[in-house]
């Protein structure tokens, strides 16, 4: 195996196919609401993260028994529920615990990822994670974005690089996986930015990442810059080689969720390319084995 891919660590882990269901609870985040910033992460409109946004106004349990009911194979499959829209720690624990285990009883449910920001979380919510993790799965999923302060800045993310290593250490002290979401293309930062990315990653807790490329789409305010003056996106063989340059750095226990994005054509403005993310996960796997490639391999040098 090339890198470190997440559907056979699940298997192994859990014993049988795990299959992730993504719902939407209905949140916002301090970044959209006004009492972090305004106008929230420039490259954000979160439709293209949850395509049935708006069609149906389900609870949670009604989401993930709907998507269950769909799956051909559901009685040989495990389900972790996936709260992904907005922060979905933004709240208060009371209704956040509420809001978890109305999930959790639900059968072949084995437990919880949650989406979120890092000046989302607190001890007390994480005290409520450490609970439920003493009988179900639990994976806390903070978006970093880029280890850049400039980009983070540029970007109007509303947090820093310390706050990201502060909560990510925190959180780890409590037992509970961390995944940590990166997003390659930004106009202004170059490929060295891949690397730089993989050895930061690796001085901390990080259980799991997710990269994708940025995407620019309607409604945001990234979208209206693009279309007052177009910038150059990543293209295909750029990307890839981003993320070859990542994942030879990255320590090869680090499990690999995700290596590209996909966006509704709906909501799209430009992409720097038109391939699925299935196909750039089978194309960077082939262009590893070609040049016979391992995450990991540099990091094991350097060792």
């Amino acid at each position: 195996m090339t890198y470190n891919k997440y559907g056979p660590y699940l298997k192994e882990t859990f014993g049988s196919a795990v299959y992730k269901i993504t719902v939407d609870a209905g949140f916002t985040c301090p970044n959209r609401d006004g009492s972090k910033g305004v106008g929230g992460c420039t490259y954000c409109n979160n439709e293209k993260f949850f395509q049935d946004n708006g069609k149906d106004i389900l609870s949670v349990k009604e989401q993930v028994l709907k998507k269950i009911s769909y799956r051909k194979r559901k009685k040989l499959e495990k389900y972790i529920v996936y709260f992904q829209t907005y922060s979905n720690t933004y709240g208060s624990t009371d209704y956040l615990k509420s809001l978890y285990e109305s999930v959790l009883d639900i059968k072949n449910v084995i437990g919880i990822a949650i989406g979120t920001r890092v000046d989302c979380i607190d001890d007390e919510k994480l005290k409520l994670l450490k609970e439920i993790s003493n009988s179900h799965y639990v994976c806390l999923e903070y978006g970093l974005e880029s280890i850049s302060n400039e980009t983070l800045s540029r970007i109007n993310r509303g947090h820093d690089i310390d706050c990201f290593v502060e909560t990510v250490k925190k959180t780890h002290e409590y037992g509970i996986d961390i995944c940590a979401h990166l997003m390659f293309g930004f106009p202004w930062e170059s490929q060295k930015i891949a690397k730089e990315s993989a050895l930061f990653l690796n001085q901390l807790p990080i259980k799991f990442v997710k990269i994708h490329q940025l995407q620019i789409v309607k409604n945001s305010i990234m979208g209206n810059d693009y279309k007052k003056s177009a910038f150059q996106l990543l293209g295909k063989n750029d990307y890839l080689n981003y993320l070859l340059d990542f994942l030879t750095a990255l320590n090869p226990n680090t499990v690999v969720q995700r290596v590209a994005g996909d966006c509704p054509a709906e909501i799209l403005i430009a992409a720097g390319f038109s391939e699925s993310s299935i196909n750039i996960a089978f194309e960077l796997d082939q262009k590893m084995k070609e040049l016979e490639l391992l995450q990991g391999i540099s990091f094991k040098e350097a060792q």
